[in-house]
């Protein structure tokens, strides 16, 4: 208990610290979907029904964290219907990242394995409560939405590729050594979700009907792989003072640049800062400089416009409406490999 409170302490200094910092500013709409507090309402309700592999205390600061605000936020003009696949999404694969924290890769890769059967219909059979349930609901609520079954494929690929980037994060956090500038940036816009949500964003208004010749365009892949790597960054800046408390925790930009490049902790935020801002800048050149896509351009500019939304409000649940960035809220890891509380119970 005693560590736990000095850690507790260590991180309220920091969050102190760090608060006046420079952060990352977005030139985008901030908005929230209406359906907020009704999808708030089920989100509580899952992690009741389908949460009791953990405590009830990582449950209850889970509820606290209100990850599915994340989507509420990043698809503003969703229906509740749409928004249940991303938010059932955005919760559980948080939970469970923080539930097995210092597990293997070999163990997340089993994880992923049955999620990838679960989302393919390979394992079609509802499992009972638990993540594994989550998974199959997230299925099921896809296809009563109608989300066309091409780009359901693209979502769970790229949530698939988010689960093994998991399993790679842990590997350099049990090493305690951050890897190279180069090398976190590509596993990192994997993990931070960004590339799921850019996906996943043809779901809103009338995307769906874009063709592949506008969302597999390089230009388009590319807003998207940016997407992810400053989603990344930006929750690294506000994460911080608690990776920094409780150690073992390397895969933070700061932390990255910090160690190839030798800096003090200032030095360092700046530097990231400058990084982010370059993949910032990029992002909004590329949403000016479209390709011609013909009858599409209209709905391709809408489009990208709103992958600015969609960034802005992922940024925005982390600095106004989360409440997972405060010392002594992160919930810490309950999995033990020993058979205790493995991976059969989730």
């Amino acid at each position: 208990m005693a560590a736990c409170d000095s850690s507790t302490t260590k991180e309220a200094t920091l969050y102190k610290r760090l608060l006046n910092s420079p952060r990352p500013q977005y030139p985008f709409p901030d908005l929230v979907n209406p359906q907020v507090d009704s999808l708030f309402s089920e989100y509580c309700q899952w992690i009741d029904e389908d949460g009791q592999f953990e405590s009830q205390r990582a449950r209850d600061k889970h509820k606290q964290h209100r990850l599915c605000d994340v989507a509420a936020r990043a698809f503003p003009a969703m229906a509740l219907e749409e928004l249940r696949p991303v938010a059932r999404f955005t919760a559980f694969l948080a939970i469970i990242d923080d539930y097995m924290d210092t597990a293997s890769q070999e163990e997340m890769e089993a994880v992923k394995k049955r999620v990838s059967d679960i989302y393919t219909g390979l394992e079609d059979r509802k499992p009972p409560a638990g993540f594994y349930r989550q998974m199959y609901m997230l299925r099921h609520d896809a296809i009563a939405c109608e989300m066309p079954p091409h780009l359901y494929q693209e979502f769970i690929d790229s949530i698939l590729d988010m689960m093994t980037g998991y399993g790679e994060e842990k590997e350099y956090n049990a090493k305690g050594t951050p890897p190279s500038i180069a090398g976190y940036q590509e596993i990192r816009r994997q993990t931070s979700g960004g590339i799921c949500y850019a996906r996943y964003l043809c779901m809103e208004k009338n995307y769906r009907t874009l063709p592949d010749t506008v969302l597999k365009h390089p230009t388009i892949l590319r807003m998207h792989s940016l997407v992810g790597s400053l989603i990344g960054y930006h929750n690294d800046f506000i994460s911080l003072p608690k990776e920094l408390a409780r150690g073992g925790d390397v895969m933070n930009i700061v932390m990255v640049v910090q160690n190839e490049l030798k800096l003090d902790l200032d030095e360092a935020c700046a530097r990231a800062l400058e990084i982010h801002n370059e993949a910032l800048d990029e992002l909004i050149w590329l949403q000016n400089a479209l390709p011609d896509f013909g009858e599409w351009q209209h709905t391709a500019q809408e489009y990208v416009n709103d992958l600015g939304v969609l960034v802005q409000g992922v940024y925005s649940w982390h600095t106004q409406s989360s409440g997972r960035y405060a010392a002594g809220a992160y919930v810490e890891p309950e999995y033990q490999a020993d058979g205790k509380v493995g991976l059969a119970q989730i």
